[in-house]
């Protein structure tokens, strides 16, 4: 079996799914929120639990943000190009931030701060882990990544949390 071949094998499901996802007509409640987890994801909603963790005066500094750019090098180095590239999107009409799919640096950063905070606030663990999986679903039923994407995406980032939580002495 050749590389191609490989490769499209495995990124089969992914297409099945994609196609399966753009066909769907979700239920306006669950349009926005996927719009809202991923414009939460964009960042604001990180910065505005580090502020409350600055603010609150623990000095952990429990984030992992390192994830930032170890997610641009993997992206270009993988070059796989997003679902919304190939196939329009029925229901969203979002601008992806560039141009490649895997992994998922939105669902790394979810899930690296949701771990890391979670740690160290344990009673906020539920909630922050549904806000990261908000992000990372919103990501997938907006067509700006594969399933693959998102599912490897979140677990470097869940890794990279536990990993931040562990050297900051959670």
């Amino acid at each position: 079996m050749t590389l191609s071949r490989a490769a499209a094998s495995l990124s089969a499901p992914d297409y099945f799914l994609m196609h399966r996802v753009n066909r769907w007509r979700p239920p306006r409640w669950i349009r926005i929120w996927m719009l809202a987890a991923t414009r939460a994801g964009d960042g604001w909603l990180w910065w505005c639990c580090g502020i409350a963790v600055e603010s609150s005066g623990n000095s952990s500094k429990a984030y992992a943000l390192a994830a930032a750019a170890a997610f641009k090098i993997l992206k270009r180095a993988v070059g796989r190009k997003r679902p919304c590239a190939t196939t329009p999107h029925c229901w969203a009409n979002l601008l992806p931030p560039d141009q490649f799919s895997f992994p998922s640096g939105h669902s790394i950063t979810a899930f690296a701060v949701a771990i890391s905070l979670g740690t160290f606030y344990p009673p906020a663990m539920p909630v922050l882990l549904f806000c990261a999986a908000s992000i990372a679903a919103s990501r997938v039923l907006l067509g700006m990544h594969f399933l693959s994407d998102v599912v490897a995406g979140s677990g470097l980032g869940a890794a990279l949390g536990y990993a931040a939580a562990l050297l900051f002495g959670a």
